[in-house]
């Protein structure tokens, strides 16, 4: 039997999941074929072999992927008609259409969710300010969230409203784009939890600890792994929905299932992603085998390693761009400080410009004391903001 020949992998989006992407892929010795959006973004400073194009025109596309074994994504946003055609011509793409489109279109997604009986916050689709008004009607009544169905991201493309008159900009914005909007009822919850699994083409599955997740302003602030006081019963019906999504929907690579823990004590779930996710950056240092590497293994039909955490407490805190003026090049002085006061911590950087709350980074600590950890860790983001305000107290 002839040995197989080291893949090539082409990855699609040139963005910070990419570049990370690229640090799994070295250590595996497995080459990167990369599609960026512009020649200096995040992960086209570290991956040689790298065109820049329109991951919108489907001949670039092809060029990419031509000879590659494997095509995966660093963003949801390939449009669903090209990857059908790719894979119609004889590429992996991993994940595939049918499974991705659930998580490109939230009307798709809610709608398969439904089939399964997977609870989600009540929701419908809603063309007028009418049905916007009757909808908030049938869930006792505003305010309730509205969402473009297609191209919303940290926040964008997403409204709180508090009167139908409110939801003409939500029509407006969903109009521009080709896409709809999905009304939801506005959840009374405790917090956000993310239940993250792996999943191969060979049906084997790894399930990562349940996590917190703090928003701000519609973006990944904070990470804790695995959730604080969250009964054990209640883990493990978030992984099993975030398994049995992943099973139903064949998904193949890393699937990220973001949820709400309600006051009443019940997990909804508000969000799906296919692909290395926010709320697993914590793996990467905190787990046997982080998310980028598993999600490498899974596309690659390799046996997928080991999700346990390495130590009790794991606490990952984004480093956004402040207010304070703090440039791009300004970042690496940091170094010094938060390595001298924490050598056990670990800090990723992008390489991007700084923009005010544009994620350019992440910090993670971890050990036996959560209080102790979360000090640590927002101490050092804050102190990369050059803001380090409540956070570093």
């Amino acid at each position: 039997m002839t040995p197989p020949r080291t893949p090539v992998l082409a990855v699609i989006g040139g963005g910070q999941l990419a570049r990370m992407t690229a640090q799994a892929a070295i250590g595996l010795g497995v080459p990167l074929r990369l599609l960026a959006e512009g020649e200096d973004v995040s992960a086209a400073q570290v991956v040689p072999d790298t065109t820049v194009g329109d991951y919108r025109d489907l001949e670039v596309l092809r060029r990419v992927v031509d000879g590659c074994s494997v095509v995966t994504f660093d963003h949801e946003h390939v449009p669903t008609g090209h990857l059908e055609t790719l894979s119609a011509e004889g590429h992996a793409c991993r994940p595939g259409p049918a499974a991705l489109v659930h998580a490109q279109d939230k009307a798709v997604m809610r709608a398969r969710l439904d089939d399964l009986g997977i609870p989600s916050p009540r929701h419908a689709l809603v063309t007028t300010l009418e049905e916007v008004d009757a909808f908030a009607g049938s869930v006792g009544g505003f305010p309730v969230v509205l969402k473009t169905t297609r191209g919303g991201y940290d926040g964008k493309g997403v409204w709180v409203v508090s009167s139908a008159s409110e939801s003409q900009v939500a029509f407006e914005t969903a109009a521009a784009s080709g896409a709809r909007v999905l009304a939801e009822e506005k959840v009374d919850f405790r917090r956000e939890l993310s239940a993250l699994v792996a999943r191969s083409p060979s049906g084997q599955v790894a399930a990562y600890p349940v996590v917190e997740s703090v928003q701000r302003d519609g973006v990944c602030w904070e990470v804790t792994a695995p959730a604080p006081g969250l009964p054990e019963e209640r883990a493990l019906e978030a992984q099993r929905i975030a398994m049995t999504v992943a099973a139903e929907l064949e998904v193949t690579g890393i699937l990220a299932v973001e949820l709400f823990e309600t006051t009443d004590g019940r997990v909804l779930v508000n969000e799906l992603a296919m692909r290395p996710h926010n709320t697993g950056h914590w793996s990467m240092d905190g787990a046997v085998t982080g998310q980028f590497e598993n999600h490498l293994r899974a596309v690659l039909d390799l046996p997928l390693g080991s999700p346990a955490a390495r130590e009790r407490w794991t606490v990952m805190v984004n480093i956004l761009g402040g207010s304070h003026g703090r440039l791009s090049d300004e970042l690496y002085a940091g170094y010094p400080h938060v390595f001298a006061r924490d050598p056990r911590l670990k800090v990723h950087l992008y390489g991007k410009a700084v923009k005010p709350g544009r994620k350019v980074g992440h910090v993670t600590a971890y050990g036996d004391d959560l209080h102790e950890v979360r000090e640590r860790a927002r101490h050092a983001a804050a102190w990369f903001r050059g803001d380090l305000g409540e956070e570093s107290e």
